[in-house]
């Protein structure tokens, strides 16, 4: 639904002195939920009836309030230990909940200290930590006076990422290109676009503000307020998509006369892709209500009933016939995502990409059984996680001598060699690209079936 806008500056600040207490307390309720409900940020955000309601500006600082702390929260609790001189956290959870979001916003977002130290200890008198306002008062204040410093001697990387997954990174990618990524997948993501019809990039770049990049993708560099609203949303002309998630089609090129089955379709951003592209696709997904997302998506971009959409697992799916490519978007941990995901930080450990491999193999090896005799195999992961990228391909090549690899050229990615791996295969880190504002972690492989 799309969220209404402030009429004037007056009004956002109005709005803003008016909630500003009960917008933390939101976001401690909604914090509370991520981090120890292992509820998702989107689906916490979603299911709040308070943060529905609530005005663009308002939604606005409340999820940046929990991404930051999100993102951050390694360093922050390194500041609370340094100011309370104790390795123990604050007890009860509310209060350690209470002060990690109100560090984030002293140190992280520029809110001046003395109210964010002022909201805090009201907010906790409200939510019922009445015994405790003296600590938060201390603690606050002593943030406030030395934090600074204290956080220009941290070691941020390894503070924020799992150790697990980093030291993979460090393992794959080498120590500076790995920490690099870390940094990276702290900040904010731009908005890419991909549109219906590629060949109006001209006219959309106009329109939208937006720079045309190299792999072909829209990015919009200071997008503010609901995307409902940006010209061409209602009108189907375009669809949001990072522009690493577009590069597993963009690839295939001219599909007209294919057939394409998409083994975990939705949203559908590459379906809608696929078909675009010309292809004739079928959309598979074993989640309903993504499929219903991924219909009201294809419904707003006009290209429903160009789409047979089946809700199935891939793994067991059998077409009526079989088909010249099969596109698998797997299932993974997500960590290339951590810059528009950040809880995945709380919500994964290594114990997941283990157990994502096994369905990835699963995924692979029945590709093959639905393919024409030199057909293709597209497999692509939003992780940086090297078991769930080269590591199932080198171990599918090595189960399947009737698969072999096609290298992708830096050609076909718009010239952009970095994001080409020595074996022909897509894998963007996050800190590539920093010029124009970085690229999602990505890994994609394209394979051919001899028969």
């Amino acid at each position: 639904m799309p969220m209404s806008v402030p009429s004037t500056p007056n009004d956002a600040t109005a709005s803003h002195l008016a909630n500003a207490l009960p917008l933390r307390e939101l976001a401690v309720q909604l914090f509370e939920q991520i981090a120890f409900n292992d509820v998702t940020l989107d689906r916490a955000l979603a299911d709040h009836p308070l943060f529905r309601k609530a005005n663009t500006l308002d939604r606005a600082l409340v999820r940046m309030m929990l991404t930051t702390t999100i993102r951050r929260l390694g360093q922050i609790d390194d500041i609370i230990k340094m100011a309370m001189d104790s390795d123990k956290a604050p007890e009860p959870r509310l209060l350690l909940s209470l002060l990690r979001l109100s560090v984030a916003q002293i140190l992280f977002m520029k809110i001046p200290d003395h109210a964010a130290v002022n909201l805090s200890v009201n907010l906790a008198e409200k939510m019922g930590l009445v015994r405790q306002k003296g600590l938060v008062n201390a603690v606050l204040r002593r943030v406030a006076r030395e934090a600074a410093a204290h956080t220009a001697r941290q070691d941020i990387p390894r503070l924020n990422i799992p150790d697990w997954m980093l030291a993979d990174w460090c393992l794959h990618y080498g120590k500076r290109e790995a920490l690099e990524s870390a940094l990276a997948s702290l900040t904010e993501a731009p908005l890419d676009i991909t549109l219906k019809d590629p060949t109006d990039f001209q006219h959309w770049a106009k329109m939208l503000d937006a720079e045309h990049l190299p792999t072909g993708s829209l990015r919009l560099h200071n997008h503010a307020g609901p995307i409902e609203q940006l010209p061409g949303f209602h009108d189907g002309a375009w669809w949001v998509q990072d522009m690493a998630a577009a590069l597993p089609v963009h690839i295939l090129g001219d599909l007209r006369g294919k057939t394409l089955i998409d083994l975990c379709a939705a949203p559908g951003g590459k379906t809608a892709q696929a078909v675009c592209a010309g292809a004739t696709v079928t959309a598979i997904d074993r989640s309903t209500p993504r499929l219903e997302m991924m219909r009201r998506n294809l419904d707003r971009l006009g290209l429903t009933q160009r789409v047979n959409i089946v809700e199935a697992d891939g793994i067991t799916f059998k077409p009526d016939a079989p088909a010249d490519i099969v596109l698998i978007d797997a299932p993974c941990t997500a960590t290339g995502t951590l810059r528009r995901n950040p809880d995945i930080l709380l919500h994964r450990d290594a114990d997941d990409v283990a157990r994502m491999n096994v369905y990835q193999d699963k995924l692979l090896n029945h590709a093959v059984t639905l393919l024409k005799p030199g057909g293709m195999i597209v497999y692509a992961v939003c992780s940086l996680q090297h078991a769930e990228g080269e590591g199932r391909i080198e171990a599918f090549l090595k189960r399947q001598p009737n698969v072999t690899r096609v290298p992708i050229t830096a050609e076909q990615v718009g010239g952009v060699a970095s994001l080409i791996n020595a074996t022909g295969e897509i894998r963007a880190l996050p800190c590539h690209l920093k010029d124009i504002g970085g690229i999602d972690g990505f890994f994609t492989a394209r394979l051919r079936y001899s028969g």
